[in-house]
């Protein structure tokens, strides 16, 4: 895909594929006899949608970065270089499922449906999302999809409760939610795991570990081992390659299968980087926080690149088809940021609809 120097990361920008890297991404598809049969089953169509879904995510994150540095909005939440866990987590969905997205997984909302002029207008506090303004914190339950707060690790016993009713429903549908590495310290996760595993519940969550909350490096905040989490609570776990959308897709479809017969809740361990900052003001600073050795290694690791790499040398795409789809994408993000952009003046908030839904 095309690169962006004004909004990219710089690992970013001249990238191109590492053989070794290529190598990894596709032995990591071989090695579980499971997930292996699960990838061979996604037919063109539906490996193609997971390509369309991931350039999607990072236009969706260049476009908030443009605003940010144009003076439109003043800070944005990415997930650049995050998007596969999302993207292939949402491709194992059926449609009477729903999610619990964190703000980074804001690519979520448009697997699921809801509107990209909703998705930006959450940003720019007009009436066309969900929040009718209140909030850039969004979803659309009509879509599947629970709006989260801005305290990550609440929406678990949120999509626990989701889940539970669910059993006590006799109905096959899931709940997924993504946390982060951070958050599951928070009581709110180990109190909505606890109850999910005591109600046998049809709950995914994944522990999206990009290895730093807020500005706080893993080894400082976690030093133990979130694989041990499936242990300690009595659950199955499942580990992903939270940069290979294939293995994200494959893990996360065992799980929901899992679930959906009854043998939930299940835990998913996806590791990744966060390539930037916790939002668009603080970059410099958390880039600080690692050595250069550490944005090369996962650079390399580009979720997007590696995925198109891997689907041109593998499945013998060709570049073409890919730029197609890459054009399509953009049209519709840019066409969807325009439109939300141009109602900033007709579609402000009512003052006197402030105390709306507020109860306390």
């Amino acid at each position: 895909m095309k690169r962006y120097p004004a909004y990219e990361f710089p690992e970013y920008l001249d990238w191109t594929p590492d053989p070794e890297v290529q190598k990894e991404f596709a032995a990591r598809l071989g090695q579980d006899p499971t997930r292996k049969a699960l990838i061979e089953g996604l037919d063109e169509a539906a490996l193609l949608d997971l390509y369309r879904g991931l350039v999607g995510a990072r236009f969706h994150d260049i476009q908030l970065k443009r605003w940010v540095k144009q003076g439109v909005i003043t800070k944005a939440w990415l997930g650049s270089g995050e998007e596969a866990i999302t993207i292939g987590g949402c491709a194992a969905l059926g449609p009477d499922d729903v999610v619990g997205p964190m703000i980074r997984n804001a690519s979520a909302l448009i697997e699921r449906g809801v509107s990209l002029v909703s998705c930006f207008a959450g940003y720019l506090g007009t009436t066309d999302s969900i929040t009718g303004g209140r909030d850039l914190h969004i979803g659309d339950p009509a879509c599947g999809v629970i709006p989260p707060i801005s305290h990550i690790g609440d929406l678990v016993p949120v999509m626990a409760g989701c889940a539970i009713a669910f059993g006590i429903q006799g109905i096959p549908r899931v709940a997924l939610t993504w946390t982060g590495d951070g958050s599951t310290a928070t009581g709110a996760f180990h109190e909505g795991i606890r109850m999910a595993a005591s109600a046998k519940a049809p709950l995914v969550c994944v522990v999206q570990n990009n290895q730093v909350a807020l500005g706080t490096a893993i080894d400082h905040h976690s030093p133990g081992d979130f694989e041990s989490f499936g242990k300690s609570y009595g659950v199955e776990l499942l580990t992903m390659d939270g940069n290979n959308v294939l293995d994200c897709y494959a893990a996360t479809q065992i799980a929901v299968d899992r679930c959906r017969n009854g043998d939930g809740p299940v835990l998913l361990v996806a590791r990744t980087f966060r390539m930037g900052g916790h939002a668009t003001h603080d970059e410099r600073e958390a880039r600080a926080l690692f050595d250069d050795d550490r944005y090369a290694y996962w650079g390399k690791r580009d979720p997007v690149g590696t995925y198109e790499t891997w689907l041109m040398q593998d499945k013998g795409i060709t570049a073409d088809r890919l730029e197609a789809i890459e054009a399509e994408v953009l049209q519709r993000i840019e066409a969807a940021a325009a439109e939300a952009l141009s109602h900033r003046e007709t579609h402000q908030p009512d003052p006197a609809t402030q105390g709306d839904g507020v109860y306390a």
